[in-house]
């Protein structure tokens, strides 16, 4: 039966939930809930992300196949913040009735694209009515409790490390929003910052290099999907320390380049948000073998300092020493 022009309404609660079913592997979906092993002398790692239409995503930059694939790779990213691996989600998806069922089988076709990435799978969820179209996804992992990612685990003098470059999102989102502004650059770079916004990576790949470099020394961390800034700030926050940042040291996208200067961009790479990378704290022998091997925009930008502060600063004094702090990020409240 053709789906094309059908809306969620003609195909009722038991069509749809037919229609979710076959994105779940069928040895698992069914029951009133889903059964899982945990390897044994691992932790549950648990995290929930909500996604609002009109908040979060908008069918004038992000297809439902984009929303799928953003939503899944926003809750494995907080996996990988905590150093944990995937073992599944479970979805909670509220629509209204006159939504097009093909919209709906995008978007779950996006999040088993982006989960596929990470050989992880669709446990269940539920799916209700409502006025707004709501995608509540809850991941489940796993992790070796000593090796367990917290934000209040930063030490005085430890390097602050990003595993790849930020404000590449935040500028995908401009270009979507305004074409125009990407008129005069590359259709290549123009498709790789789209693609930094509508299909980003969460950074799973970082934790087998993590625990190589790090072995048992405790790492501080979060990642950065509400800005670079949020994620330093918070992490100082919750270590009862202040970090200093050396403007200089942060890296910038080639692409990100070719739309402005560094400082034309400094807010975006700051507080632009969603660019799932990791901000890390570990002593510098360590963090230092593990910017090498990460490569292509990893960098150490600063380190954890005792008073109570995170300054960005130039070393070469051309620039001011500024103040970073929460109130200049996106805040939903």
């Amino acid at each position: 039966m053709s789906l094309l022009g059908k809306q969620v309404k003609d195909v009722g609660e038991q069509g749809l939930l037919n229609i979710v079913k076959s994105f779940c592997p069928a040895e698992i979906i069914g029951d009133d809930a889903a059964v899982l092993g945990v390897a044994e002398g691992h932790s549950l790692v648990i995290t929930t992300d909500v996604l609002v239409d009109g908040v979060h995503f908008s069918d004038v930059t992000t297809s439902s196949e984009d929303v799928g694939w953003r939503a899944v790779a926003a809750n494995l990213s907080d996996l990988a913040a905590m150093g944990a691996t995937p073992l599944g989600i479970t979805v909670g998806l509220a629509l209204p009735a006159e939504v097009q069922v093909n919209w709906v089988r995008g978007l779950y076709q996006g999040m088993r694209d982006c989960l596929q990435q990470y050989q992880t799978v669709i446990l269940g969820g539920d799916v209700c009515r409502s006025s707004v179209v709501t995608v509540s996804i809850t991941a489940l992992g796993q992790v070796l409790p000593q090796r367990v990612i917290r934000r209040g685990a930063a030490q005085k003098g430890d390097a602050i490390v990003v595993t790849g470059y930020h404000g590449c999102s935040r500028a995908g989102l401009e270009l979507l929003l305004h074409p125009e502004k990407g008129e005069h650059l590359p259709i290549d770079a123009v498709k790789r910052l789209i693609q930094a916004h509508q299909r980003p990576l969460p950074r799973l790949d970082v934790l087998e290099l993590l625990w190589e470099f790090s072995g048992p020394t405790p790492v501080a961390g979060m990642d950065s999907s509400d800005g670079l800034a949020d994620a330093i700030v918070q992490i100082c926050r919750f270590s009862g320390v202040g970090a200093r940042l050396a403007s200089e040291k942060i890296p910038l996208s080639p692409d990100l380049k070719l739309l402005g200067s560094f400082e034309e961009m400094l807010e975006w790479v700051l507080y632009g948000g969603e660019d799932f990378e990791l901000v890390l704290c570990l002593p510098y022998e360590l963090a230092l073998p593990l910017v090498k091997q990460l490569g292509k925009g990893a960098a150490i930008i600063g380190e954890i300092i005792e008073e109570k502060k995170i300054e960005l600063v130039d070393s070469r004094g051309v620039y001011p020493t500024r103040l970073l702090s929460l109130s200049e990020g996106f805040q939903h409240f």
